[in-house]
């Protein structure tokens, strides 16, 4: 399994809305896209991540970019984590992890679900990639100076 890189188009999958509703990724082009994958909602990394992403909501939304998490978790948690923490972007379920394989994210030590942001631009190509398990945090602030700096 390859995980898509730079220039790459993004895989056109089907994950659920935390409304139960199927929704494709390929639905949100027409403007740039922060995906980001993450392992679990409520882990303290993954909720490090999620609300540096929400606290940097104004620089993404000055870049025009939407911004997607995405896990395996079902959606009622995603319902629940965006609640409680005020997230102010879509958490989107991959429950087969359908999604996740047609990324190629990784699994860490082979068990736990991967963390990898991708920048991805109005025609769906892949601009940038940022993988850390570890780095939680930064994943948003890559993600926001890549659309900030005219990497993007």
């Amino acid at each position: 399994m390859a995980m898509v890189g730079i220039g790459d188009r993004m895989p056109d999958v089907a994950l659920l809305k935390e409304d139960g509703r199927e929704v494709r990724i390929g639905d949100y082009l027409g403007r740039w896209l922060v995906i980001y994958f993450y392992p679990k909602d409520g882990s303290p990394g993954c909720t490090r991540e999620a609300c540096a992403f929400r606290d940097m909501h104004d620089d993404f939304s000055r870049a025009g970019a939407t911004v997607l998490g995405v896990s395996s978790d079902p959606p009622e948690s995603h319902r629940r984590f965006r609640g409680r923490y005020s997230l102010d972007f879509e958490l989107l379920s991959d429950p087969g992890g359908a999604a996740r394989k047609a990324f190629g994210v990784p699994k860490t030590l082979g068990l736990i679900d991967g963390r990898v942001t991708y920048v991805v631009d109005r025609e769906g190509v892949v601009r940038h990639v940022f993988r850390s398990q570890v780095r939680a945090a930064r994943h948003a602030r890559f993600a926001a100076d890549s659309l900030a700096e005219g990497r993007a």
